[in-house]
């Protein structure tokens, strides 16, 4: 394996142990790690330079559940709504998106940002030497890795596109499912109102009342 190729497989397995390390940071007790000065300075300029992919995870956060309800709303409209009415109606739905978004991301960006020395960057000093630490940086600081990041864009693009494009064929069987599982809870079909947006956890409140809850 040629020295580029074993440095990137370094990052990447680096940055998963650093996530795993993070997340039972605080329930598991171990051995306290070898540290030193320069260490923990090598840790925090890898840090730095991770920031853009800290506050990416941030925005992934908070983009997921609205992109979920986006789609959620497409198909509904799809369903329910007039072709002539469907324009404006998602116009006010993204304008309220945007809003979530612009309110929620920096909130979930200054927790990322505040919890990364003690999860990633306690993982990184733990487990990597000083010597893979600089070459770690190294890499990061390095063209090939910038070029690379460079893709995060086109990466995008490609999920948007085959979200889009498979809409029409995921449309029958999530209305399929739906159908389904309201069945099995014994709730009405969804066959007129907002209930009909092919979203399950919606069927659950007429299944609660029912219980008696």
């Amino acid at each position: 394996m040629s020295r580029r190729k074993t440095t990137a497989w370094m990052v990447a397995a680096g940055l998963a142990v650093a996530l795993a390390s993070g997340a039972t940071a605080q329930t598991t007790t171990t051995t306290a790690p070898t540290s030193s000065p320069a260490k923990k300075e090598l840790v925090q300029k890898i840090l730095v330079l991770q920031q853009p992919e800290i506050e990416n995870v941030a925005r992934s956060i908070v983009e997921r559940p609205a992109a979920q309800m986006m789609q959620e709303a497409g198909l509904a409209m799809q369903r329910q709504v007039p072709p002539d009415k469907r324009e404006a109606m998602g116009k006010a739905i993204e304008a309220e998106v945007k809003k979530y978004i612009e309110e929620a991301y920096p909130l979930v960006r200054e927790r990322a940002v505040r919890l990364a020395p003690s999860t990633l960057g306690a993982a990184l000093e733990e487990k990597f030497s000083e010597d893979e630490l600089k070459e770690l940086l190294r890499w990061l600081e390095s063209p090939v890795n910038k070029k690379f990041q460079q893709l995060a864009t086109v990466r995008n693009t490609f999920v948007q596109k085959v979200l889009s494009e498979s809409i029409a064929a995921v449309d029958p069987k999530v209305g399929a499912l739906d159908a389904r599982i309201r069945v099995i809870l014994g709730v009405p079909p969804a066959t007129q109102g907002p209930a009909a947006s092919g979203s399950p956890p919606r069927a659950a409140p007429p299944a609660a009342r029912a219980s008696g809850r």
